[in-house]
């Protein structure tokens, strides 16, 4: 899942945000790679504690839902890119009957991109993406 996150940068040049959809998740760096960096780890952590306690991951919205927003002014928008899957809890196995065709196309489509190590990840991905979009 791609989270946006914040950042402005300090007089001292150093380089600070938040992530809007993690009330509490801030992160800082000497430049602004090591900003984003330093979120990308202050989300993991979130996450996991979140995890932990069973509650659920935070739907990530797009940075047009935040335009608008007073505290959004005056710097610059970036993406964190997150593994979700390993805070979404046990696999459940599930058994499907799709058409054969579209099978044929799916596994195609999955040996030729590595964003997706299976076909399992490709589906559980795609539900997720529409999943947000309901939300």
């Amino acid at each position: 899942m791609k989270y946006p996150v914040y950042l402005h940068q300090a007089e001292s040049g150093s380089w600070s945000g938040f992530v809007p959809d993690i009330k509490g998740c801030y992160f800082a760096g000497d430049t602004i790679d090591d900003a984003i960096d330093d979120a990308h780890g202050a989300i993991n952590t979130y996450l996991e504690y979140q995890s932990e306690k069973g509650q659920t991951v935070p739907v990530a919205r797009t940075i047009n839902d935040y335009r608008n927003n007073e505290d959004c002014q005056g710097g610059v928008w970036g993406f964190v890119d997150i593994d979700i899957s390993r805070y979404e809890g046990k696999a459940v196995k599930l058994n499907i009957t799709l058409p054969q065709s579209l099978l044929a196309r799916i596994d195609t489509y999955v040996s030729s991109n590595a964003e997706y190590s299976s076909r399992s990840g490709f589906l559980a991905e795609l539900a997720r993406r529409e999943l947000i979009k309901r939300l």
